[in-house]
């Protein structure tokens, strides 16, 4: 699983750990960890405080891969802050599109029952013109 870290110095044990933020749910989909959770990096491993990671985990919670996420945060501001998209604009967006959905919805179940009446009408038609086409025959017989 991939998750957005800080790393943090552990004075008490002389090493840096790393902090979880987030852990990525799908895609473009990431959920926040509201508990304090930290891995241990090992005195192997050296880093600035406080500074942003993606961290990769295995399935036994060992640490894969580890790489800056400058660059995938300024990704984020640019793409998504810098346009304006804000929640509150998602969520209408979203609301919107419920809407749309229902209303096409409506209209798809009119044009359905519109079709039956249609075919309901051309078949009554037909029985009409079969009926007068019996009529004639049976008057020039």
């Amino acid at each position: 699983m991939q998750y957005l870290a800080q790393v943090h110095k552990n004075d008490f044990l002389k090493q840096y750990q790393l902090r979880l933020l987030a852990i990525k749910e799908d895609e473009y989909l990431w959920s926040t960890i509201s508990e304090e959770t930290f891995i241990l990096l090992g005195k192997e491993h050296i880093m600035n405080e406080k500074m942003m990671v993606l961290v990769e985990l295995s399935p036994t919670g060992d640490i894969e891969r580890i790489e800056d996420a400058t660059s995938w945060i300024v990704d984020l501001v640019q793409t998504y802050l810098s346009t304006g998209v804000t929640p509150e604009f998602l969520k209408q967006e979203a609301e919107n599109a419920e809407q749309w959905r229902q209303i096409l919805t409506l209209q798809n179940q009119d044009i359905a029952r519109r079709t039956l009446e249609l075919e309901a009408r051309r078949e009554q038609i037909q029985a009409l013109e079969e009926s007068l086409n019996r009529e004639q025959n049976n008057h020039s017989s």
